[in-house]
């Protein structure tokens, strides 16, 4: 599928109707960029699950609202959703954010900060520019030529750090940190620093956070779940140690989280 087209919406994309996927070397950092008008429809708040990555958005129509930074996550948290807000917005990749943000991506880690602190000006400036851009993609490309402007480091990747992101997705409950380091050549503690200094959180607690979206992956759609198969199969010692990291990383059990979820994994619906 080309890059710079629309697509159909993901797991990771809000309910908005339009996807960009931006062209290399951008795609290399970013996933996508999502844009949709109405936001929430039928619920007033929502809670976000988890997923160790970093997401920049801005809303489209309060201008009290700066664009926003969504450091890389390991906690759930809640928006308000009552006012259907129209939003677009960046999901980076696993370590993505780095380049374009000067911080090392550990002290974003759970936190939620404004743009201008981290861009200054920079910030309106986008906002701005997406703002005058008549059509959903003219929007979109005009955030990828900014982010191709905005970048403050290098658009490379730590060897190790790419290739340890690329097997803790792939197989989160099958790799441990000690064969990952053992493979890369780095020390422990060198490897911890670098891959915490791109991603945002120490490889232990990203493998974590990979095995709780893997479990969110295999029960989409499903009903009923056998759950101490699920457990098993996703690396878990036993169903206790399976259900203490879901209500971590969500808030709800498992048996919750099912009476709750929507379409779109990982966005659990707040009727109250």
């Amino acid at each position: 599928m080309a890059a710079g087209t629309a697509l159909e919406s993901r797991r990771f994309s809000p309910t908005g109707p339009f996807v960009y996927v931006p062209r290399p070397p951008l795609s290399h950092f970013v996933e996508l960029i999502w844009l949709y008008e109405r936001y929430g429809e039928g619920h007033p708040r929502e809670r976000v699950l988890p997923t160790g990555t970093t997401e920049l958005v801005i809303d489209l129509r309060d201008h009290r609202h700066a664009p926003v930074i969504a450091g890389p996550s390991s906690e759930f948290f809640t928006i308000e959703t009552a006012d259907r807000p129209s939003l677009i917005g960046v999901h980076f990749l696993p370590g993505g954010a780095f380049p374009f943000l000067r911080p090392p991506a550990g002290e974003l880690h759970n936190v939620h900060v404004s743009l201008d602190a981290l861009w200054g000006r920079r910030a309106d400036e986008l906002r701005d520019r997406v703002l005058e851009a008549r059509t959903p993609a003219a929007k979109c490309r005009v955030f990828e030529d900014v982010l191709l402007a905005q970048a403050l480091r290098p658009l490379a990747r730590h060897p190790a750090v790419a290739y340890a992101v690329r097997e803790l997705e792939r197989v989160p409950q099958a790799r441990t940190i000690a064969d990952l380091t053992e493979q890369i050549g780095l020390s422990p503690r060198r490897f911890i620093e670098v891959f915490t200094g791109e991603v945002g959180l120490t490889p232990k607690l990203f493998c974590r956070v990979q095995r709780f979206q893997e479990v969110l992956r295999l029960i989409d759609g499903q009903a009923p779940v056998e759950w101490t198969d699920l457990a098993l199969a996703c690396g878990y010692y036993d169903q206790a140690h399976f259900i203490r990291d879901f209500r971590a990383f969500s808030g709800l059990t498992p048996t919750a989280y099912l009476s709750l979820r929507s379409e779109h994994r990982g966005h659990v619906p707040l009727l109250d």
